[in-house]
Order: C-alpha cells, then structure tokens, then sequence
C-alpha cells in the first residue's frame, strides 16, 4: 500500500523528502497526473512524520492534502492519524431547522486566543440558548493573528490555535455542552502568502477573474482534479473533525459554467455522508446573489444548500436601528419598516427590483408558500458587517436590544456574532500578521486608502499590522456582569428562551406571518404573538390586534394596549405581546 501521494500533472520527476531523505515516486498507472511512494514511514505508521513533496529538484512544499502544517504555511506537512484521538462524547448531531447559532472567531473570543481558552467559555453558550457555534476559517495563515480569510492548506488546521488536536477537543467540549459546531471554509480563493498550488498543478485558470485574482479552476481543463479536492476537504471536515455543518464563504465568486455545478456536487456528497454516519449534516452558503436557486433541493431543480445568509435582513435591520444611508444601505434607507416587513414575509428585499447600490435589478422572488425560512439566517451583526467597517465599531446596547428582539422572532434562523449578546464595547477591526514587509506595507495602504475615498483620515484608519490593533479587537470578558451589558445579556437570554419554548416564534412558514409598517414603526404577528417596534425618537402608537394582549417581554416598560387595540410604545423600543 502507498503511504504518500499526490497530484501534480505538469511534473516530469516527482520526490517525497522524508526527513533529510528523499524516495522517488512514480507515475499512478490508472489516475493520470497523480504520483505514489511508499517510502517509510507512511502515514498508517508515522503519526508525526514530517514530509514535503520535490517537484523535478526544486525547493521541498508542503503537500496540498496536507492535515498538519505545524510551523506554518510553507513549511513541510506532517502525518496525521485521526484515529489516534480519543472522542470523549457521543454525538448524534443538531439539525439546522430551531437553531441560534453563534458567530465565533477563535482568535479574539479570548485574550489567548485558542481553541482551549475558547472551550472554557461554552458554559456561557450553552446557557445564552445558543445551539451551534459557527467558527470563522482556521485553516493555517500566515503569522499568528489574522481573520482566516487568507488561510491555505484546507486540510489542516492552524498550529497557534492548537492544530488538529485542539479543534477536535473543542468540538468534543462543545458536544459536551449540547452545542453543534459548523465551520467557515473558504473556497472561491488561497492566500496569497503561502498558496503553494499553482507549483502542484492547475488549482486556478486565468480564463476567470475575482476580486483575488485567477478564480478557482472549477471548469477549466483539469477541473476534475480540483473540484475532488475541494469536495474531499470538505468531507473530511465533516468527517474527521465531527462538525456538524459548513459556511461556504462567497458562493457567488465560485465562476463555474459546467452543467452540474459544484455546489450540487457538494450538497449531495454532503448528504451522503449525513446518511453514511447517521446524523445531520448541513451547508450554509454565504452568496449575494439572492436566488433562490441556491437553497432550493435538488429534486427540485435546485442547487440543494441547505441554508444561505440573508445581508437584506442585516441591511434592512441596521438601517431601521441605525439611520445610516451610505453604500448598499441606501437601497433601505427610504423607509427601513416597509423594507423588514417585505423581507419578513418574503425573505428577499431585491428579489427582481431596481437596486442604487448596484445601478441594476437584482435577485428574484421565491416561493413564499414552500419555502421554509429556516433556510435563511438572520442577523444583526457579522464578522463582515462589524470588521469591513474604518473602525470595526459595533451597535450600542439600545441599537442591539432592537434588533435582538426582530432577529430572535423573525421566522428565519437567528445568528448572532460573538459579544453582542452583552453589547461588547470592544469593536471588531480588520488585522493581518504578514511577516512579507512588502504584502503587510500594501495591505496596510490599500486598507487606509479604501476609506480615505470615503473621506477618513488615514491616520485614523487602523493599521492591520499592528498587534495592538487585534488585541483592541479581543472580548472583555468581565463586562458581561457589568452595566449596561448584564442587562442586555438578561434581554438576549429571555429572548432565545421564549424561542425555543413557543413553536410559533420559530414556524418556518413564511405565509403564517403577517407584517406591516408604520411610520418608523413595525408590527409582526406570528400565531398568538405580535412584535412592536417602535424605531422613531419619539413615542408612537402601534393598532395591534383588538383581543385582549399582555406584554411578556419589552426593552423599555409598558403598559398593555387598551381597549382599542392600540400599543402606545415609547421612543426607540420593542415589546413582545402574547394573546391571552
């Protein structure tokens, strides 16, 4: 049996380098382009065992299928036997549809940053309500701090986080506590520091172009060969590490004009494999495209990702709670009210209409009547939405405790992101640990550039380099207890509590709730329970219905409507009213 293999179609002489010692490996007689040697130790016996792939006497690299860089990116591979971890906990996994799930980037979930310090806080988790942690990349990157998006090797995990072992006694811990975990895998890009595949063979075509240069070779010659090695990685994922879902980051940038494309190719080998191992397995795109084509099943002519997220959502929320109007929120902006209440009932905002932000029609309708909404996560905050901003500064506590409230009773799957809970005055911003000085000058420039055409200040714009810049983005974990953080955490608590005990805040039927918009006002009735919100600077009257109602949850006290039906709401607030 081989012990070592790899693809690499353009080399004319391939070596492994085991050590200081190098085994010639020879043409696989049956997949053409793929090399094989067995010299020892192999992987079934050589738990540890560092090794790098010589292409026709060059410098050593490490193996694309690499499941351990453990002194970075360029580094030589090592040999990972899964079997040799010992899983304390039983699994049977968490389906998607009743989820909350939580927003979590390793990195600055701690001061230490790593899988280890992050597990010591999943009692708190467990006790918000949460049901799944979604993890940002933790594919390896270049340094030691960085948001993962640049990540290679998407087979292995990051040495500073803890490596292989590490992400697996974090997901063994957060089973432990009832918690699902889905990662963030990316895609549609590599890199660019560290991204050794253009030396292995044609892993992307200059044919297509993205906002990271050469697109990933989905349909190009030897797409094949590609499209097996993201599907592998993305099993294995699922597989070896016990997760129980991934983020697919920017669908949309995956160009792929192959009849069958490769997310249906994904989202069936996901599924068999859920059927393989007996318990839920789940993908959730990230794409920009609003079509429902993209969660729609495959027996129905559809894509068949289980889930996407909703950015109309998040831009119609934060512009109601907010008032900004820039950039794509100026398609909100007119009246933020109507625009939740369509997107409430309808899941798109631009689903066929004219959008400023993109000087076009975008999106397409769906079929509100079978289309469960559970396929759609709704948010007020994102990775995304807090780090892309000058100076990655969150909502405020009044802002969030609105929002809490519409994204924990709206009928699609709630996500929060890390902190928000409690309002975390600690932002969010953009940081890289380059040690190219050239790459880490250039991003810093472009990073300050981009917003110094938005009218900032360089000067005010953080520099990704500097480590203070990530360390600023680390939670504080003793505000929790503090004023006017517990307060809100007591908000967020009750809110996901009353999610989880009353079915009808949570019916995925899109047809079954009623919204309608007032001046900067909106009402939402889901079966006995009617959502007020009152987003104007002044106190507003809110008709809801004539039966008698009590309020059960509000951010701001209030009296019950009287006998006309009508709510009088003070100024920027929420309550959450029950039929009785």
């Amino acid at each position: 049996m081989d012990a070592y293999e790899v693809w690499a179609p353009r080399a004319g002489r391939v070596e492994v380098r085991i050590g200081d010692d190098s085994h010639p490996m020879r043409p696989d007689p049956v997949r053409p382009g793929w090399w094989r040697a067995s010299g020892p130790p192999g992987p079934a016996a050589g738990h540890g065992t560092r090794y790098a792939y010589v292409l026709d006497g060059g410098t050593p690299l490490p193996d694309p299928r690499s499941r351990r860089q453990p002194d970075g990116p360029d580094g030589p591979s090592a040999v990972v036997d899964h079997g040799l971890f010992q899983w304390r906990q039983p699994w049977h996994g968490r389906p998607l549809p009743g989820a909350v799930l939580y927003e979590l980037h390793i990195g600055t979930f701690t001061i230490e940053g790593t899988f280890d310090a992050a597990a010591e806080r999943l009692p708190h988790l467990a006790g918000l309500g949460i049901t799944h942690i979604e993890l940002m990349p933790v594919c390896p990157f270049p340094g030691r701090h960085g948001w993962g998006y640049e990540g290679v090797s998407l087979w292995a995990v990051h040495e500073p986080y803890g490596g292989p072992d590490g992400l697996k006694r974090f997901v063994d811990a957060a089973h432990a506590h009832g918690l699902g975990v889905v990662l963030d895998v990316v895609h549609n890009h590599l890199g660019p520091s560290g991204n050794h595949l253009p030396a292995f063979g044609p892993y992307f075509t200059d044919r297509h172009h993205t906002p990271w240069g050469d697109a990933v070779n989905l349909d190009t010659p030897g797409s094949d060969e590609v499209r097996t090695y993201l599907l592998d990685s993305a099993l294995a994922w699922l597989r070896d590490y016990r997760l129980d879902g991934l983020r697919l980051d920017a669908v949309h940038a995956l160009v792929d004009n192959r009849a069958l494309p490769f997310l249906e190719e994904l989202s069936t080998a996901v599924d068999a494999l859920s059927a393989a191992v007996g318990r839920p397995l789940f993908l959730i795109a990230e794409s920009d495209l609003n079509d429902p084509h993209t969660t729609t099943p495959r027996d129905a002519g559809g894509v068949g990702l289980h889930a996407q997220w909703n950015d109309d959502f998040h831009h119609a929320l934060h512009t109601a709670v907010t008032g900004e109007s820039h950039g794509y929120y100026a398609d909100f902006a007119q009246d933020p009210a109507a625009a939740l209440a369509k997107i409430l009932t309808g899941v798109f905002f631009h689903d066929g209409t004219y959008s400023s932000f993109r000087d076009r029609a975008h999106g397409r309708p769906l079929d509100r009547t079978g289309t469960p909404a559970h396929r759609f996560l709704g948010y007020a905050q994102t990775h995304d939405q807090i780090g892309n901003r000058a100076l990655g500064d969150r909502l405020s506590p009044d802002q969030l405790a609105i929002a809490a409230a519409l994204v924990l009773t709206a009928p699609f799957t709630p996500m929060l992101f890390m902190g928000e809970e409690w309002g975390a005055h600690t932002p969010w911003q953009f940081f890289t640990d380059h040690d190219d000085p050239d790459l880490a000058a250039a991003i810093t420039r472009g990073r300050r550039r981009e917003f110094a055409a938005h009218g900032w200040p360089e000067s005010d714009i953080p520099d990704p380099q500097d480590p203070a810049t990530r360390l600023r983005s680390c939670l504080d974990w003793s505000e929790p207890q503090l004023a006017p953080h517990a307060a809100l955490l007591d908000w967020y608590r009750r809110l996901i509590a009353l999610r989880h005990a009353e079915p009808a805040l949570a019916d995925p039927h899109l047809d079954r709730l009623q919204a309608s918009a007032g001046d900067r006002t909106l009402r939402i009735t889901r079966g006995p329970f009617h959502i007020a919100v009152n987003f104007s600077d002044r106190d507003a009257k809110i008709p809801l219905s004539p039966r008698p109602l009590d309020v059960i949850a509000s951010w701001v006290p209030c009296e019950p409507p009287g006998d006309g039906g009508d709510l009088h709401l003070p100024a920027r607030s929420v309550a959450v009213l029950r039929e009785r």
